[in-house]
């Protein structure tokens, strides 16, 4: 399985509405409202890379009031 973290900036007070329609999408684990540069951190695996990216990344940008995101993908050493 491939994990990652999708870090999510929103509009100005839409964080809370973000978070809520990111953790009804499938694959997404956990999403959670933090302070700090982003709004919103959500916790995903998928199968494959490519399940990560069309799967769940796309349909996580395609939320509305995000303005950017950031994945970070989980590598084990």
């Amino acid at each position: 399985m491939i994990k990652a973290y999708i870090l999510v900036q929103t509009e100005v007070g839409e964080s809370a509405r973000v978070t809520a329609a990111i953790r009804d999408l499938p694959g997404v684990l956990a999403a959670d409202d933090v302070a700090g540069p982003y709004d919103v951190i959500a916790f995903v695996e998928a199968h494959t890379v490519q399940e990560l990216s069309r799967g769940i990344i796309a349909r996580v940008q395609a939320v509305p009031h995000i303005t950017r995101t950031t994945t970070c993908t989980v590598v084990e050493f």
